[in-house]
């Protein structure tokens, strides 16, 4: 039960840190970062980085700990999760004539 509340939770945080990294460039906090992502929309890579960045934090920790066998692949399974329902939201995408440059 612990490892299930344990998953649901860094998924939520995870999926938060990718939602309000996405966000970050409309407040000219950081430079943006994106790609084309079709003819109308672009992908906002800011949001994406970050969360990838607190996944390795993550299994730093883990591994500092020696328990990187037994919470990795409960943390991978947390930012797959994250990933998917982030994309799902669309998350990152921007219309071309919307985004601050």
């Amino acid at each position: 039960m612990k490892r299930a509340i344990s998953v649901v939770l860094q998924t939520i945080l995870l999926l938060a840190v990718f939602g309000v990294g996405s966000f970050l460039p409309v407040f000219n906090i950081l430079p943006m970062w994106k790609m084309g992502a079709g003819a109308t929309h672009d992908f906002v890579l800011d949001g994406l980085l970050l969360m990838i960045a607190l996944y390795l934090v993550i299994l730093a920790i883990a591994a500092a700990r020696k328990r990187l066998r037994s919470s990795g692949a409960l943390s991978t399974l947390a930012f797959v999760l994250a990933l998917l329902l982030g994309f799902a939201m669309k998350f990152g995408m921007v219309t071309v004539g919307s985004a601050a440059s």
